[in-house]
Order: structure tokens, then sequence, then C-alpha cells
């Protein structure tokens, strides 16, 4: 739903699937290019270990997989791809002139109980979240997508940012999550005003942060806390091992998304640009 073409590597190990990577295929000025869909923080690789495998023999199984893999990517001039959290490969990427660089999210692992999740919390959002459970409700509504989209429009305009992608976007992303029942997009209310959304997807294993945005009209900081506590919550009922706040180099997001409790976390994001012409359009369009 978030890009027009893609395709898929895939590797094996005997007859079992070890490796995949998903990737986007996008074509501008006549120049192929692979990076990131809209709204998709990172993709694969995706290795698949075998079952019973050493912990001593893991890094060298991901090490071939993803070497195979890669093989199998078609050569493409201009890269911008960030890849999944705890992938460390960086010499396969180098080897294969591509400059890798840093981002980061923060995970909170859902092994704990709610009341050590909390405890691990900075104290700060811990009364945020204890006063606003007081003023506010929440509940799935998947029809105030409309409003999220504002908040979100606001906020990156405040910061001299345009938004970049429409409300129909969001909304084949929205109806997908419904289609799969792998989201949800809880509103939190006071005295029937929209206060602060959070949309959360998940697949098997985890829960993800995917977009959030706090109505400017009201003073609704708190309510964003007792949205992502909810979140947490609603995670590990799920019985997901992980959290991701898919987290930002935004200096205020960063500082509100760490007050979590999370751990920190480094993600690659690869970077080529072999190709003249998409050269010269990033001189012209900076």
């Amino acid at each position: 739903m978030v890009c027009k073409e893609w395709d898929v590597a895939i590797t094996k190990n005997g007859e079992e699937v070890s490796g995949a990577w998903p990737y986007p295929i996008e074509k501008k000025i006549g120049v192929t290019i692979l990076r990131n869909p809209v709204l998709t923080p990172y993709l694969g690789p995706y290795v698949f270990y075998p079952e019973g495998i050493k912990e001593s023999k893991r890094d060298s199984f991901e090490h071939d997989t993803v070497a195979d893999l890669i093989k199998k990517i078609p050569d493409t001039k201009v890269w911008h791809l960030a890849i999944q959290p705890g992938m460390k490969q960086v010499g396969i990427f180098k080897n294969n002139n591509l400059k890798p660089t840093v981002q980061q999210t923060f995970l909170l692992e859902l092994k704990e109980d709610e009341s050590t999740l909390l405890a691990n919390m900075k104290g700060n959002t811990r009364r945020n979240i204890k006063m606003a459970e007081k003023e506010v409700t929440i509940s799935n509504a998947p029809e105030h997508l409309r409003d999220l989209y504002k908040f979100q429009k606001h906020t990156l305009s405040k910061k001299g940012g345009t938004i970049p992608y429409t409300l129909k976007y969001m909304q084949k992303i929205m109806d997908a999550c419904m289609d799969h029942k792998s989201g949800a997009l809880w509103v939190a209310r006071s005295n029937d005003k929209v206060q602060a959304i959070v949309w959360q997807v998940w697949d098997e294993k985890s829960s993800y942060y995917f977009m959030g945005g706090q109505n400017h009209e009201t003073n609704s900081y708190k309510a964003m806390s007792a949205l992502l506590w909810h979140t947490i919550k609603e995670a590990k009922k799920r019985g997901h091992i992980t959290f991701d706040l898919e987290g930002s180099m935004d200096e205020g997001v960063e500082r509100f998304f760490r007050n979590f409790g999370g751990d920190r976390a480094l993600y690659i994001v690869l970077h080529r640009n072999d190709s003249i012409l998409w050269k010269m359009k990033k001189m012209v369009f900076k």
C-alpha cells in the first residue's frame, strides 16, 4: 500500500528460506531509486535463523545471508534505504559501494510487568500519565484519521516544514491496517474534545508507534503521555516482545520518547548516488 512497485530478494539455506529483503522500486527523471516509501521508517533485510543455532554462529549466518541477499538486489545507482534496527553487517554494505549513516529509535522490552515498565519511566512522565488518566478517555476511533492529519500538518508547518503525504495516502494505509487487523487509532478526549491521537500498528512480535499528533488548541502534552502508555499496555496484552517508539532525530521528540525508559537503538541508512542526473537534481532542489 505504501509504494506502487516493489520486489523482494530471497535466499535459502538448503530448502529453507534463510533471508528476505523487500525493496521498493521508484523511478524519477529516468533514474531508478531504492529508498523507503513515505511513512516507512525502515525495511529489511530479514534473517531467519535455523532452529537451535548456537549463539556463536548467529553472526556468521547473518553475514552470509545478507551478503547473498544484496547480490540479488538489482544494481541501482541511487540508494537512500533505512534498514531495521539490530542489523550490524556494515562491512558488507561498504564493500558494495554503499555509505552507511545511522539514526536512532527507542525500543521497549515488554517482558516486564506493567508496574516495572511504569517505574522505568521518568518521574514527570509518570505524573503526567496519572493526571491525564483522570482527565481523558481513550478509545479506538479510526474515523478521526482526518484530525490526525490536521494535527500533523499544523506541527510541521510551525517547524517550517510541509507534510510529505496526503490524507488519501494515510487512508490507504489505515484501510490496510483494518483489513489485516494490525492497527488502531487511539484517541484521547476530554469533555468530548479530541486532545491527542496515536496511531499504533503491529506485526506478530512487535508493536510500533506509527504516528501521533496533539491538538494545538488544547494543552494536550499529558494526554499524549497517557496515549503512549495505553498503546504500550495494549502491546503487552497482545503478547508482543517489543514496542518500537520509532524514534526521532528531532531533539524535542527524542527527549519525549526517551522519558518512557526504552533502550536507544541505532539503525543504518544506506546511501549511494552514482547518477549524474540525480546529483544535478539534488543540487538544484536542495
